[in-house]
């Protein structure tokens, strides 16, 4: 369909998309409203920035207003849609009333970090939709503060990440008090084969709306191959040397956040940080600040790589690999939005050498690897890998106890000595040694949880 007024949307909706400055659907929404309107599940799947938040909003808009029968103060919420940071459920919530603003419905935001006395009065209050964040939502179920038993319709934004480790005790809790006969709307830029089985046990039938991206985006991806020690003036650089109009920083824990924002703030160059440890103000006041430029860079954990919807962010550093190559895809989609460029600049050091291979795969593509001052540098990459650090880990697991290529095949005689100066290399072979082993420990939990995820939430596929 090439019109919104083809999906039989009522006036009111139809007048405010217009008010948007929305004239047109774009494939993901052209796919899956009219099924979901039809009261169909749903399993969408496109890339960031294609519109998938009014893909579910406004059928959702639609069925409430048009089925909405005496509806009396304190009534529960008719529809519950969840997503995996606070910041995404804040621009979640802000597009139902955009598209809503003619619509007597009521929405509530429910979010960690905010007074959870005034959102236990809103949703007693009586509520249409609610925008929630599954760690608050689930503090005031075990409060009984909010009734779930009139859910018509449930969302799950970004669920590749919502269905992982980290949401899916909360996720099992909610679907559980959820009625049987709903509609299940999925949607997520990803999709991982795993998550998928999941997805699959809370879905009757789904209709799969997958949208391949017409074109790739506009993003110029470089690689650059360091030590952990030579991030911080290579960050640096790239600030000083590059067009850096508004750009996010990535890394890994909220410690080095912290870390880059006092690096980047002592060399002259204005930065927010934005992490699970900072207030919901502090994060507020972050996010606005490099929203109306006043800082043009932020630094931020994966909290931010699917809850920042800016236009003009021109340049992502990923100052520390993602573990999750799908996370690569949300990080680098912050830039290159609405048809615009952007430049994703990623730093490798060996231990993140796996890492960048799984992001090549997942992506299909090879980095461009580059040096400090910008240009190719494809000795840098044939370096890494000969230093072992391209070395897959199955090839790594069957090195360990093999013979040396000695004659006659015996190990060598007595321990291996090492020179005094060897000691700062045995500690770090010890350290990599340990992040191995945590890694397969993780992936292993990871493995376990997923399996006895979908065998106890299949049993509220209804």
């Amino acid at each position: 369909m090439k019109k919104f007024d083809e999906f039989g949307l009522s006036g009111p909706i139809l007048q405010s998309l217009a008010d948007a400055g929305h004239e047109n659907p774009t494939p993901i929404q052209s796919g899956a409203i009219p099924a979901s309107l039809g009261g169909a599940d749903i399993l969408g799947i496109a890339q960031t920035g294609s519109g998938k938040t009014a893909a579910f909003a406004l059928p959702i808009l639609h069925n409430l207003t048009h089925e909405k029968t005496g509806r009396r103060r304190g009534d529960p919420c008719r529809a519950l849609v969840l997503t995996p940071t606070r910041e995404l459920a804040a621009q979640v919530l802000d597009r139902f009333r955009v598209y809503g603003k003619r619509l007597n419905l009521r929405t509530v935001l429910v979010i960690g970090g905010a007074s959870i006395g005034k959102q236990k009065t809103a949703v007693r209050n009586g509520v249409d939709i609610v925008v929630a964040t599954p760690g608050r939502l689930a503090d005031l179920m075990k409060q009984d503060a909010i009734d779930l038993s009139a859910v018509e319709i449930l969302v799950l934004d970004e669920v590749d990440q919502m269905l992982d480790l980290g949401f899916i005790h909360s996720i099992r809790a909610i679907t559980g008090a959820l009625p049987k006969e709903r509609q299940s709307v999925f949607f997520s830029a990803t999709m991982p084969r795993p998550i998928a089985k999941l997805a699959a046990a809370l879905l009757r039938d789904p209709v799969r709306v997958e949208i391949e991206a017409e074109k790739r985006p506009d993003i110029d991806q470089s690689v650059m191959f360091m030590e952990q020690p030579g991030k911080h003036h290579a960050l640096i650089d790239i600030v000083k040397r590059e067009d850096f109009a508004r750009g996010l920083v990535f890394t890994r824990t909220k410690r080095g956040a912290d870390r880059v924002t006092k690096a980047l703030n002592s060399n002259g160059m204005k930065a927010f940080a934005i992490h699970g440890n900072r207030s919901q103000s502090q994060r507020e006041r972050a996010l606005d600040a490099f929203r109306k430029g006043k800082a043009p860079i932020l630094v931020a954990t994966d909290i931010a790589a699917r809850g920042i919807d800016i236009k003009g962010v021109t340049h992502v550093v990923n100052y520390d690999l993602p573990n999750v190559p799908e996370t690569y895809v949300h990080r680098i989609g912050r830039t290159a939005r609405a048809g615009a460029a952007g430049v994703a600049v990623s730093f490798c050091t060996g231990e993140e050498r796996a890492y960048l291979r799984a992001i090549e795969r997942l992506t299909g593509r090879r980095i461009t690897a580059v040096g400090k001052d910008g240009g190719k540098d494809d000795a840098g990459r044939d370096e890494d890998a000969r230093s072992g650090a391209a070395e897959p880990r199955n090839q790594r697991r069957r090195h360990r106890g093999r013979k040396s290529a000695a004659p006659g095949g015996k190990k060598p005689a007595g321990p291996r000595k090492y020179a005094k100066a060897s000691g700062e290399a045995s500690q770090a072979g010890e350290q990599k040694g340990e992040n191995r082993g945590k890694r397969r420990t993780a992936g292993v939990r990871r493995r376990r949880n997923r399996g006895a995820a979908g065998r106890e939430l299949s049993g509220h596929a209804g």
